[in-house]
């Protein structure tokens, strides 16, 4: 059965994500090509809270019984249309965004991992899923540099990891 509280209904095993009793396990995908000779990260521009209108890295809430890797997988086919495989994490991180009473009013504890696109996704052409405004392959020195898209501090020092892990993957395999 269902229960109650202070912010609505909620149905047994699910767990709000705004006000949310305890965090919440996320993960993020970081999905780099080359197109052009040019180094590009696949974003998503997010429908919902929180980050609604913003644009971040594809990925999302675990759902139970699924693992990180399974998570990021599942995540990111729904809001792209892209399957990739997860190589390594690249950072843990909390997201913890607090009301204008200092409240929690979400939090997070994301996993975000460098993805490769499956061999049969070698095109790379992403559409945005339900909970995704738009789906973009943007130039990394565009959204590093130059800052557009406006992404936080914390997505663009993992984007940096990811592509130094990157660099460091191509080196090692010969």
């Amino acid at each position: 059965m269902g229960s109650s509280s202070r912010h609505g209904p909620q149905s047994e095993g699910s767990q709000r994500r705004e006000y949310p009793e305890r965090p919440i396990a996320g993960v993020g995908s970081v999905v780099l090509r080359r197109a052009e000779g040019r180094s590009q990260v696949l974003l998503a521009r997010r429908k919902t809270e929180p980050m609604a209108g913003g644009w971040s890295l594809p990925g999302g809430a675990m759902e139970l019984g699924e693992t990180a890797r399974e998570a990021c997988i599942r995540e990111t086919l729904e809001e792209t249309g892209l399957r990739v495989e997860p190589i390594d994490a690249v950072e843990t991180f909390d997201m913890i965004q607090r009301d204008a009473e200092g409240r929690v009013q979400y939090h997070y504890l994301v996993v975000d991992f460098l993805c490769h696109l499956r061999g049969d996704e070698s095109e790379g052409e992403a559409r945005a899923g339900s909970d995704v405004g738009e789906v973009v392959w943007a130039d990394v020195q565009e959204v590093l540099e130059d800052g557009d898209f406006a992404l936080t501090a914390r997505a663009c020092t993992v984007i940096r990891r990811a592509l130094e892990m990157e660099m460091e993957w191509d080196e090692g395999r010969v």
